[in-house]
């Protein structure tokens, strides 16, 4: 099969085709540099995209595997060409789309598409426009084009777009991709940090044969044309190190039989929940504090379950940090490491019937372990912490604090006595999810695999 090719066009000679990039000429030198590789593919830096988008150029934006595992072609609103409008419609051959903000759209009085969303996604489609004036049949890469202008022309008024049209607004979420990491707030964000109007330009990229083209074959596009590819992932990422999403709402005093601790509640913007801080002594920047990142856990915190060490963690943290007289217990809203209680409790009915802890998550659609300690981190650095001595078996809360420029300085062991309902759920943890704890004297038989931190992934959005 041939790709089918855009109509010719003034360009520098070349064998292949070059993305355009605001009008002016084709792209400019690839930096080269790559923010990571995940197997053999390279994925640029959040940073180096950013630039591009800022002097009009697209990038490849990809979601996650578990989403639509797509790649978009993407440009901000406020830099887009004919040129543009033709590439994306030449050579991504998906919908060309306008992701915007919901205030802008409600200014020109263009409702949602459907009542009732039922799209998996819930990809928020907007009523399609196309501009009235200066615009022939409105397909044309010229009106498509003139159509997005005029909708971020804050001159425009709703009786100067036509309805429907050939361009589809598509209502970004507040928050962007925090709050859905899909491609319609990847565009808005992008175009935000590049200090442009938070409004973009996507379609998705097919292959020639009409199906979607997956990773591989997207790598392989974005050298072709000489085009930053990066992910909603690390889009995510690169904001959480950079933008505080946390605000403190109380500080009151609580007594506890470890003794009085300060309890601070934080709101995060991220996940709209209210967590929570529990602080003892003086903390100080320059020294490492000991610290315990929890999360909640229904059922063993409050509970008593003995399906899990949730709870015997919870009160041990406290005690060691009661016992040195100063430090910091993080109690975090991730019910079910992030699938909630609900989900939790269906994991439960699955180990009962002989799954373990992580094949009940993955029977359910989750993967084993998916928590962001990025609220977590920003709630630290608020308290002055950045050095840690972590009280933790898990390596990858590790990776995960440090991530966010936290420093861990020492893994301080919280260990728990085993007890008969939970020695299974121990030795999944040690086996499959890595935790650096004891093998457990004899293992549980099977369906005594209980487990009250089940959910350790979050749901496929």
């Amino acid at each position: 099969m041939t790709t089918r090719k855009a109509p010719p066009r003034p360009r520098p000679a070349s064998p292949r085709s070059k993305a355009p990039s605001g009008g002016r000429g084709w792209r400019g030198t690839s930096t080269g540099r790559s923010s990571r590789t995940e197997g053999s593919i390279r994925f640029d830096r959040i940073e180096d995209a950013i630039r591009d988008i800022r002097n009009g150029k697209m990038v490849i934006v990809v979601d996650d595997e578990d989403r639509e595992n797509e790649g978009d072609l993407t440009m901000a609103a406020e830099k887009v060409t004919p040129a543009a409008i033709n590439f994306m419609a030449a050579h991504g051959r998906g919908l060309i789309c306008m992701p915007i903000m919901g205030e802008r759209l409600d200014q020109l009085q263009i409702p949602a598409m459907v009542s009732e969303n039922t799209s998996p996604f819930e990809t928020a489609f907007a009523v399609s426009v196309e501009a009235k004036h200066k615009v022939s049949t409105g397909i044309s890469a010229h009106d498509r084009a003139a159509t997005v202008k005029a909708i971020l022309d804050p001159n425009t008024r709703p009786d100067d777009l036509a309805r429907p049209g050939h361009m589809f607004p598509l209502r970004a979420r507040e928050g962007g991709v925090l709050t859905r990491a899909g491609q319609t707030e990847a565009a808005v964000d992008l175009s935000r940090l590049a200090g442009l109007c938070p409004a973009g330009v996507i379609c998705e990229i097919m292959n020639p044969d009409g199906t979607m083209a997956r990773v591989p074959a997207l790598a392989r596009f974005a050298r072709r044309h000489g085009l930053k590819m990066i992910t909603i992932k690390d889009l995510i990422d690169f904001r959480m190190k950079r933008e505080k999403f946390v605000s403190r709402l109380a500080s009151t005093i609580l007594p506890t039989r470890h003794g009085n601790f300060k309890a601070l509640l934080y709101h995060s913007q991220v996940d709209n929940k209210h967590h929570l801080a529990l602080v003892k002594g003086e903390i100080s920047v320059a020294d490492p504090v000991l610290v315990r990142v929890h999360s909640e856990c229904l059922t063993g915190d409050a509970l008593g379950s003995l399906r899990c060490d949730c709870g015997a963690q919870l009160d041990r943290a406290m005690e060691r940090i009661a016992q040195e007289g100063k430090g910091v217990l993080l109690y975090i809203r991730q019910e079910g490491r992030g699938i909630g209680l609900a989900n939790k409790l269906r994991a439960y009915e699955l180990q009962d019937q002989g799954f373990d802890t992580v094949e009940a998550n993955e029977k359910l659609g989750f993967k084993p372990d998916l928590r962001d300690y990025g609220v977590g981190a920003q709630i630290l650095v608020d308290l002055g912490v950045s050095k840690l001595r972590l009280m933790t078996n898990n390596p990858r809360k590790i990776v995960g604090l440090e991530g966010y420029g936290l420093h861990v300085v020492e893994r301080v062991p919280l260990l728990t006595k085993p007890t008969p309902a939970n020695l299974g759920y121990l030795t999944t943890k040690r086996e499959k999810l890595g935790h650096l704890i004891q093998a457990p004297a004899d293992r549980a038989p099977r369906r005594a695999r209980g487990d009250g931190a089940a959910g350790t992934g979050r749901a496929r959005r």
